[in-house]
């Protein structure tokens, strides 16, 4: 499947949530499960060297212990379940709970993000609606491993949903995101005025977004700063009061292949 394709097949899983639920909740929905249909896809290719390493570090100090895991995933995050997405199909009396206990076993940054999604009452609500397991299966039968999918590819995928639920729900323009061209514009603006520093190689360079929304500058500035200097390293810093746009920043990261390494969010608060 392209791009748009999986688009339009995950657009058109939002239309089991009709009726149901309000056309503005679809993306509160459907946008976790993405990130958790890609996380999934990422993780499977190591997901049973992964448990069997885990046994083993039982005891181990908490940094330590991801350290491990984290080798054995060849990702900065990794799962401990013994669940995957396609195996929960098998169980569907006990949809719910075994899918609470697949995401709860995420690494810290990965659960993170489905805390902020609030995505166990998302669960909670889907189930009584008879409609968990309808969503979880449709989504099973979508590849987003990173072969059928590059990094950029499924961060833009996520972009345009992002996009569409937000003027689904009528919301204003920016509110979420703003638009790429300007921000690219921005992001050159602010590269040219240091191509003199940037050109003499093997540079570290700091960027915050304050209002960090979605997390598109960052991201944008990154991917600018790379091809442009790909010796740079680049060390991005934002902040965002929303919790659920928070985590859409975080989970954007995450699917676009940055890690924790590069990337430093926080939420603030009142």
């Amino acid at each position: 499947m392209n791009h748009q394709s999986i688009v339009s097949f995950i657009w058109q899983v939002a239309d089991l949530l009709r009726g149901d639920y309000k056309q503005h909740e679809y993306g509160d929905i459907i946008l976790p499960f993405t990130v958790l249909r890609r996380l999934d896809c990422v993780l499977e290719p190591t997901k049973d060297k992964v448990l069997a390493v885990e046994k083993s570090t039982q005891g181990m100090s908490e940094g330590v212990r991801e350290r491990q895991l984290e080798n054995v995933a060849e990702l900065p995050f990794y799962n401990t379940s013994r669940y995957t997405m396609s195996r929960l199909r098998a169980d569907p009396s006990n949809i719910a709970e075994n899918l609470n206990d697949y995401v709860q076993k995420f690494s810290k940054d990965a659960l993170d993000v489905f805390e902020k999604f609030d995505f166990f009452n998302r669960v909670d609500s889907l189930a009584a609606n008879n409609l968990l397991f309808q969503i979880v299966d449709k989504f099973c039968t979508v590849d987003l491993g990173p072969a059928a999918v590059d990094d950029a590819e499924m961060g833009d995928i996520y972009e345009n949903l992002l996009r569409r639920f937000s003027e689904m729900s009528n919301e204003t323009a920016g509110e979420h995101f703003s638009p790429r061209d300007g921000l690219k514009l921005a992001v050159d603006l602010l590269i040219a005025g240091a191509a003199n520093d940037l050109s003499q190689g093997n540079k570290v360079v700091r960027v915050y977004d304050p209002c960090a929304g979605t997390g598109g500058a960052l991201s944008l500035f990154d991917e600018q700063v790379q091809a442009y200097y790909p010796n740079t390293t680049v060390l991005c810093y934002g902040q965002e009061l929303n919790p659920a746009t928070f985590a859409t920043c975080k989970a954007d990261i995450m699917l676009r292949g940055g890690g924790c390494q590069t990337y430093s969010l926080w939420q603030h608060s009142h």
